[in-house]
């Protein structure tokens, strides 16, 4: 039976679809080089289950570890995860994202081609919108103005997919916008686990909550939004999860290039967040406010219709959700999949 494969499939939003599309009847290859991941989420995956999961030690950026992948395994499509994903450090080390990020990409679009693979699903990001003058954003949305090397990162790949699609007419790419996944799986045995201090907001807070760090800092309190913190749009990692079975599914049937925003469509800001994670777990969470980070904007939440309408896709679960299953797998996991 051919198989899917996950290029970061240990990585958090990686092993969240594994589940989702094990649990669907799919047969998966896991290709990551743990650079911000760990053996043990595949192993807590197989558990959860109850199956194996073939898997290799490569790197995308490394094309005969990717052309290995594909000459010992049949592959019908791709979802491709791998990538580093800090706004921040892309800031401070763009040449390292722009080589690691574009070349994984070309890597994996030349080794499909020669295998006569046609079918890729793309994790792209809201940051290629860059700072539109008005939210929700959508689809339609003019992009390629990021504000960060890391944006322009999944812009610039965008741009090749969209390119190898108009040459090769069999080539199916989904490209997936995600806003902001936070929370974990409801068992608590896999969640998000950054190395070193957490760019992303809630591993932060519930880093915090937990004891790891001494105070979340607020980076920014003069936007124009209703209390001064940047507002997002904050989806729960198993309903991101479930777009990308729904988005291989719709890539089953179709050709071309098809964009989908993943996203709730609700706005959150920075201390919404803080507020709402407090009262639902009964823990305090001590911040202080910090200078605006570069490559921040104000606010930005989805339109998420069109993977209503054209995917049947929607994000289900609610911010106490998000919460409650943070909470639950830092708490259980405190030092996350360090033992």
């Amino acid at each position: 039976m051919s198989k899917i494969l996950l290029t970061g499939g240990a990585g958090y939003i990686g092993s969240h679809t594994a589940i989702e599309m094990l649990n669907a009847g799919y047969e998966i290859i896991v290709a990551d080089n743990f650079s911000n991941s760990s053996k043990e989420s595949l192993r807590r995956v197989e558990k959860i289950t109850g199956k194996t999961i073939p898997f290799y030690q490569a790197d995308i950026t490394d094309k005969e570890q990717t052309e290995k992948i594909f000459e010992e395994n049949d592959i019908a499509a791709v979802i491709h995860f791998a990538g580093l994903k800090s706004v921040g450090e892309s800031v401070s080390c763009p040449v390292r994202y722009y080589k690691n990020n574009l070349l994984s990409s070309l890597n994996l679009l030349e080794v499909m081609e020669k295998h006569h693979v046609k079918k890729l699903v793309f994790s792209s990001s809201a940051t290629v919108y860059g700072n539109p003058d008005h939210v929700p954003f959508d689809e339609t949305m003019p992009v390629g103005v990021c504000t960060n090397p890391y944006g322009w990162t999944k812009q610039m790949s965008e741009q090749i997919f969209q390119d190898a699609c108009v040459a090769d007419k069999d080539l199916t790419v989904i490209l997936l916008r995600y806003f902001n996944p936070v929370g974990a799986h409801e068992s608590g045995t896999i969640g998000e686990a950054p190395n070193g201090t957490p760019n992303n907001l809630m591993p932060y807070i519930s880093q915090v909550a937990v004891g790891t760090l001494k105070q979340l800092s607020v980076y920014g309190s003069d936007y124009p939004t209703h209390d001064g913190t940047g507002v997002r749009d904050y989806i729960h990692v198993v309903d991101l999860a479930k777009g990308h079975l729904a988005a291989i599914r719709y890539a089953e049937t179709h050709t071309g290039t098809e964009i989908f925003n993943l996203g709730t469509g609700c706005g959150y800001s920075v201390l919404d967040m803080v507020k709402a994670f407090e009262k639902v777990n009964g823990v305090s969470v001590p911040y202080r406010i910090a200078d605006r980070r570069p490559g921040d904007i104000a606010s930005a939440y989805a339109d998420p219709a069109k993977a209503r309408d054209i995917l049947g896709w929607q994000a289900e679960k609610t911010l106490e959700d998000m919460c409650r299953d943070t909470w639950k797998w830092q708490r259980q996991n405190p030092n996350g999949y360090n033992a």
